[in-house]
């Protein structure tokens, strides 16, 4: 597990930091002995392996609390995936009330061979040393103890020399299968995947591949049965070069067979540029993106289509604006996507999503989720229609000039605003922040 801090802490490396017991049952303590009042901690974590249960098991030096608005230091966690497969956590601790302006950020990345529980415990090592600066100013000062753990191996001033010998190379493969059965009914899925990527600052290349196929048989009577069948295969390369902190230029490949878009093989790529309003480096916590491409694609269709072709090249364009805001306040993320052909322009189709996460004020939450679609490129239709039959089991795509999908919804939480007990007796209490 490495940890390393975008201020340059040197112990972040391999540190560990620690509390004396100097006071018994701190678990719901707001002040001290003497009447000093202790660290007070909201965690806002909507990151994977964020368990909630488990830091209040390991750090119990201080109070957690349920709203922002009793903290003393606020925990906001964001995170994204590495070039190897392991997660960039970004841990900013940022100070109220009495610790207002004193904000601070550390980094920590898992290994990709690390195992759940590591990767938890490393997640959770970083919240104990950020922690550290605000407890070190409280009555917590004179129980904390710090200790450092030489890695083997490594030299004395806790430098490390790495050696890669895959060359930041990354390979994946994956295979699973399923079976489902009863009286009338039957059904059994396969799906395997592989793929391979390097990532460095300057240049990323990735490309993967996955198929599927699922098979559903009903009885209806005792001498007819319905058979559906779904493939889905395609393979994706992506390859991008930095041009500086905000612009990137890439290039995209696909290749693809999907029986429900009739598609019996296609292909399509093309290269594309992109522009972010905020630096890649805060890409956790704010993004705001503009991406325009071009493209040409090659369509091959099992059955004749409603323009009355088998096969076909388009040439095509798409612009897509995306954002992305995590702060205290909460977080909105979305995208609106435009893809036109240049054949024939009224083609085109159009998606938008949004998501919106709001603390409106204490212990009230809302939540917003929407996308809607125009559709009208959807030319690759079989001319013969659907059958009753292929529509009641979604076996092909169906003529529609839109869709769209909402929800809706607010939680409120009131009592005591502290957070420390943990009973996971007959399954009761806290759980995994799990996004």
């Amino acid at each position: 597990m490495r940890l390393v801090n975008r201020l340059q802490c040197g112990i972040l490396l391999a540190g560990f930091v620690v509390l004396a017991p100097a006071t018994a049952q701190p678990q719901n303590l707001a002040t001290d002995s003497s009447g000093n009042r202790t660290l007070l901690v909201f965690l806002d974590c909507n990151a994977p392996y964020c368990d909630f249960d488990h830091a209040r098991r390991e750090v119990t030096w201080v109070n957690w609390v349920r709203d922002r608005t009793d903290a003393d230091v606020h925990l906001l966690v964001t995170a994204q995936v590495t070039g190897g497969g392991g997660w960039d956590f970004n841990l900013d601790f940022i100070g109220l009330g009495r610790f207002a302006g004193q904000t601070h950020t550390l980094r920590h990345v898992s290994d990709p061979d690390d195992v759940d529980a590591r990767v938890r415990d490393g997640l959770t090592q970083a919240i104990r040393l950020g922690l550290v600066h605000y407890a070190a100013q409280t009555a917590l000062a004179p129980g904390i103890l710090v200790t450092f753990d030489q890695p083997a191996g490594a030299p004395a001033n806790g430098g490390q020399q790495e050696n890669d010998p895959w060359n930041l190379w990354v390979f994946r493969v994956g295979f699973n299968g399923s079976l489902a059965g009863e009286a009338n009914q039957r059904s059994y899925s396969v799906r395997g995947n592989a793929s391979a990527n390097r990532t460095s600052d300057g240049f990323k290349f990735n490309i993967n591949t996955s198929g599927r196929r699922s098979v559903a048989e009903f009885d209806i009577d005792d001498t007819t049965t319905v058979e559906n069948v779904s493939e889905n295969y395609n393979a994706n390369l992506l390859a991008v070069w930095s041009l500086s902190p905000r612009t990137s230029f890439g290039f995209t490949a696909r290749a693809e067979r999907s029986t429900f878009s009739n598609v019996e093989y296609g292909a399509s790529g093309g290269p594309a540029i992109e522009f972010d309003l905020y630096p890649y480096a805060q890409s956790t916590r704010r993004s705001l993106t503009l991406r325009y491409s071009v493209e040409t694609a090659y369509f091959n269709y099992e059955l004749v289509t409603v323009t009355g072709r088998l096969a076909e090249t388009r040439l095509r364009h798409e612009l897509q604006l995306s954002a992305n805001i995590q702060q205290p306040w909460g977080q909105v993320f979305g995208s609106v996507e435009g893809i036109q052909y240049f054949h024939d322009l009224g083609a085109h189709r159009i998606d938008t999503f949004g998501v919106i996460e709001l603390r409106v004020f204490r212990g009230l939450s809302f939540n917003l989720f929407g996308g809607v679609s125009r559709i009208k490129d959807q030319f690759f239709l079989p001319a013969a229609g659907l059958t009753e039959e292929e529509i009641l089991l979604q076996r092909r795509a169906r003529e529609t000039a839109f869709r769209f999908d909402f929800s809706a919804g607010f939680s409120y939480r009131f009592g005591s605003k502290f957070a420390n007990i943990v009973n996971p007796r007959m399954g009761g209490g806290g759980g995994m922040f799990f996004f």
